[in-house]
């Protein structure tokens, strides 16, 4: 699945997030003089394949790192360089960047300005970084999605349309609460005639929050690292229901 446009960060322009550290070759070089402009101009981040650059500026080819290690250094880079250069257009988005990287399977690109001027790189850090975020986005709206509302819906909501979303699962609390106190109020004898027993009122209720607090630690780090499906939802919940059976 191509990250398209599944979030509005995928619209934005890849040239904001081009790299320009790269070193700018020339095919008139042999390999011995191209080694010594990287060792003097460095290799900067990540650097997998090199950019051969003409006077103007303009992409003409590309040396992956293991053929020019291996070529004899008095070799020119234009006997050596790759010219056919899949190159991603400086108008492309995020997304149509990720795009590139799933149908082309290169581990990184050159973009360039209509009349092919190098402008940067964008390697395969930068795409496995966008699907993590996308999945973790994904994941996260999956869990609130499952209570109720979308992230999208409160984000940014004014005050009646955040209660209207919030307030039923504070209306729970609330009705849960009372429950208790009935069944408390049950009880009432029994308090009347021990009384010590109230003060561990407030230690069974904070071991509730507690043990909840726990769960709910527990279940937000699993949902990191798998997809939540109904199906995991009822295995997780039988799990944490044998759990707080043996911690009470």
């Amino acid at each position: 699945m191509t990250p398209s446009i599944a979030s509005p960060h995928m619209n934005e322009p890849i040239a904001r997030y081009a790299r320009h550290d790269f070193p700018r070759l020339r095919p008139d070089m042999t390999v011995q003089e191209a080694l010594d402009r990287i060792r003097q101009t460095g290799l900067g981040e990540k650097i997998v394949y090199f950019y051969v650059l003409d006077a103007t500026e303009k992409l003409v080819g590309v040396l992956p790192t293991r053929r020019l290690l291996t070529a004899p250094l008095n070799q020119s880079l234009a006997e050596l360089m790759i010219h056919n250069v899949v190159a991603i257009p400086s108008t492309a988005t995020v997304g149509d960047a990720c795009e590139f990287f799933v149908l082309h399977k290169f581990l990184a690109f050159p973009i360039v300005s209509e009349d092919r001027r190098m402008v940067g790189v964008v390697d395969i850090g930068f795409f496995t970084d966008e699907i993590f975020d996308l999945t973790e986005h994904e994941q996260t709206d999956a869990v609130f999605e499952a209570l109720g509302f979308r992230l999208s819906q409160v984000r940014g909501a004014g005050p009646v349309r955040a209660f209207r979303f919030r307030f039923p699962w504070l209306a729970a609390t609330i009705a849960s609460g009372t429950v208790c106190a009935l069944l408390t109020s049950g009880f009432e004898t029994t308090l009347a005639q021990s009384l010590v027993l109230a003060f561990f009122l407030t230690l069974v209720l904070g071991l509730g929050e507690s043990v909840s607090i726990q769960s709910m630690t527990v279940t937000i780090q699993a949902l990191r690292s798998v997809r939540p499906s109904w199906r995991w939802y009822g295995r997780a919940l039988v799990q944490e229901f044998l759990v707080a059976v043996l911690l009470g």
